[in-house]
C-alpha cells in the first residue's frame, strides 16, 4: 500500500504524463526557483555539495552526459573510441565551444582538469583517476586517456559534477581554493554567473555564445534563497515558483503541493546518482571505534519508520553498503533489523560506560533535523547516551573535514558502478583530512581494498560479482557507516515548465533544454 505521499507523486506523474503532445520549444522567460540550503561555493570538483551540483550544473560541463538508462551521450565530447585492448580512451572534443570569458576551451583544458585540478581537490574523481596511467593532449581537440588497465565504469565517469572540466588559463599556477574566480566562477555551459546576493538569491543568465544553436530557451535562473521550510512552500502556494528541486521543501508539505493546479512531479533524474543517506561513524576513536558499537547503531535505528513517517514512503530501506539500483548487490544477507534488545546486548558485550557520543545532523532542512531527533531517541532507547550538535552547512563541512565528529548525517551519490561511488567510503588510500566525502569515517581493511581494487578491473562481471559479494560480506560485519535509506527525491514543477528533465542527472544537468509555454 502506499503512503500518501508515494500515491501523492504516483497520482501527479500520471496525470502529467498522459496526453503528452510534442511541443514546439518557447524561447524567452526566466525560472524562478529555490537553492536549499545556500550552497558554500559554487565550483563544481572543488566542492561536492548537492546545492553546488545543482545550481552550478548549469554554469559547468562534463565530457559526457547520460540518459535515464545510464547511456553516454555527447557534451563537450561529440564522440570517442576505445583500443581493441581497452586501455586507451580517445575523446574527440566540439570544435568552437568558448568558456564564459570568451577564451577557447581545448584538449590542454582537459588535460588540467582531470590531472591537475581533480587529482589535487576531488576524492570522486579519485575513483577514476587511480586507474590513469597517463591523459595526453593529442591535438586541440583530440584527448587522450590511457589506463593502466581496462576499467568497466570508465565511460560512465564524465558527468559534470565528477569530472568538470575547468579552465586552464584561470587556475593555473594559482591556490585553486583562494582563486578569484571562485566568486564568479567561469565554465562552458548554457548559463552563466551573473550575481550572488549572498542570503537571498543567485542570478544565472543566458550564454549567448553556448555551441548549441538555440539553446538555451530561458533568458535565466534565479535560485532563491529561503531558509524557512514553511516559507519555501508558501513561495511554491503563491506562485512566486516554478520550480521545487529535490530537497527543497519538507516531506510533510509535498502531497498538498502536488494536489496544486498546473503542478506535475517527477521522480525521474537520480538515476546516475542514486543518493544513499548514511551515518557517518568515527572509526578512529571513542565508542564508534569498536564495531560492536555501530553494529548496536544499525540495530537500534528505526529505519523503517523513518522511510515511512519521515520520508512518506519514499525510498527503500537498504541491506547494506549497496543499494538495491548498484550494480552487484548481495542480497543474502541477514538484514539489520529493528532489534533494541540485540543492540543493548552489544553495548553490554563491548562494556559501553555511557560516554558522550556526538551526532551532526545534516543542516538540510526539517525533515533531516527531525530525523536526526529520531534516531537519537532510538539511541537513547538502548542506553547510548547520544548528543546532537546542530551545524550550518559551511559548519557541517569543516567539522567533518576535520573528522571532530562521532556520528553526522550525509548522503552521497553511489553513481552508476561500485567502482565509482560506493569505493570511495570505505577505500583506506581515500582517507584525507579536508574533505567530507572520501572516506571520513576512516575504516581502514586490507581485506576490502584488495577487493575493491580487484573488483574494478576484473572481467567478465561474474568475476567482478564474486569479488563484490564477498567486499559485502565484511563491510556488513565491520559496519563502517550506518547505512540509512536510498532516497527518493521528487521534483515538483508548473506543469508549464517543459523538458525540466531530460537525463539520468535530473535538475543536476542544468537547465538547457527547459522552456516555459506561456
Amino acid at each position: 500500500m502506499k503512503t500518501p505521499l508515494a500515491a501523492a507523486i504516483a497520482a501527479a506523474a500520471m496525470f502529467g504524463t498522459t496526453a503528452v503532445i510534442a511541443e514546439e520549444p518557447k524561447s524567452g522567460g526566466t525560472i524562478d526557483t529555490i537553492i536549499q540550503p545556500e550552497p558554500p561555493g559554487l565550483v563544481l570538483g572543488m566542492i561536492q555539495n548537492a546545492p553546488t551540483r545543482t545550481v552550478a550544473g548549469n554554469i559547468y560541463e562534463g565530457l559526457l552526459r547520460y540518459t535515464t538508462e545510464l547511456e553516454p551521450q555527447p557534451q563537450l565530447a561529440e564522440s570517442w573510441d576505445v583500443s581493441d585492448d581497452g586501455r586507451t580512451w580517445t575523446f574527440h572534443l566540439r570544435e568552437g565551444v568558448t568558456w564564459h570569458d570568451g577564451e577557447p576551451f581545448t584538449a590542454e583544458d582537459v588535460v588540467f582538469s582531470a590531472d591537475v585540478f581533480h587529482r589535487e581537490l576531488n576524492p570522486s574523481a579519485r575513483a577514476v583517476l587511480q586507474h590513469i596511467e597517463s591523459i595526453e593532449a593529442v591535438d586541440e581537440h583530440t584527448v587522450e586517456f590511457t589506463l593502466s588497465e581496462p576499467f568497466g565504469p570508465f565511460l560512465i565517469s564524465f558527468e559534470a559534477g565528477t569530472f568538470t572540466m575547468v579552465p586552464k588559463h584561470i587556475y593555473e599556477g594559482t591556490d585553486f581554493r583562494d582563486n578569484e574566480a571562485n566568486n564568479h566562477p567561469i565554465g562552458t555551459g548554457p548559463f552563466k554567473f551573473d550575481n550572488w546576493d549572498r542570503g537571498t538569491v543567485i542570478q544565472l543568465v543566458k550564454n549567448e555564445d553556448y555551441y548549441e544553436e538555440g539553446l538555451p530557451y530561458l533568458d535565466g535562473i534565479n535560485w532563491h534563497i529561503i531558509p524557512d521550510g514553511a516559507s519555501r512552500a508558501v513561495a511554491y502556494e503563491n506562485g512566486t515558483m516554478d520550480v521545487l528541486p529535490y530537497g527543497t521543501v519538507e516531506n510533510f508539505d509535498i502531497p498538498r503541493l502536488t494536489e496544486m493546479d498546473n503542478t506535475c512531479v517527477t521522480e525521474a533524474g537520480h538515476e546516475y546518482f542514486s543518493p544513499f543517506a548514511m551515518l557517518w561513524m568515527n572509526n578512529r576513536e571513542g565508542p564508534t571505534a569498536d564495531k560492536r558499537f555501530r553494529q548496536a547503531v544499525m540495530y537500534a535505528m528505526d529505519r523503517e519508520f523513518a522511510r515511512d513517517v519521515l520520508w512518506n514512503g519514499l525510498g527503500n530501506v537498504p541491506l547494506s553498503a549497496f543499494g538495491s539500483n548498484a550494480r552487484f548487490q548481495n542480497d543474502d544477507l541477514e538484514p539489520y533489523d529493528h532489534d533494541p534488545e540485540r543492540a543493548r546486548e552489544l553495548l553490554d558485550e563491548m562494556g559501553y560506560d555511557d560516554e558522550e557520543v556526538r551526532l551532526l545532523p545534516l543542516p538540510y532542512g526539517e525533515t533531516w533535523t527531525r530525523w536526526a531527533e529520531a534516531v537519537q531517541q532510538n539511541l537513547r532507547e538502548v542506553g547510548i547516551n547520544v548528543t546532537t550538535e546542530a551545524t550550518d552547512v559551511g559548519g557541517w563541512n569543516q567539522r567533518l573535514g576535520d573528522w571532530d565528529y562521532d556520528m553526522a548525517f550525509t548522503y552521497l551519490y553511489q553513481y552508476g558502478d561500485p567502482a565509482l561511488g560506493i569505493s570511495r567510503t570505505y577505500l583506506s588510500s581515500n582517507i584525507e583530512r579536508g574533505s567530507p566525502w572520501n572516506n571520513v569515517e576512516g575504516y581502514e581493511n586490507e581485506r576490502v581494498d584488495e577487493l575493491f581494487n580487484e573488483a574494478a578491473t576484473a572481467f567478465p562481471d561474474e568475476e567482478r560479482e564474486a569479488l563484490y559479494r564477498e567486499v559485502q560480506e565484511i563491510l556488513h560485519e565491520d559496519v563502517p557507516v550506518g547505512w540509512l535509506l536510498e532516497l527518493g527525491f521528487p521534483t515538483i514543477y508548473r506543469c508549464d515548465v517543459k523538458d525540466l528533465v531530460t537525463s539520468g542527472v535530473g535538475v543536476n544537468d542544468g537547465f538547457k533544454d527547459a522552456w516555459l509555454d506561456r
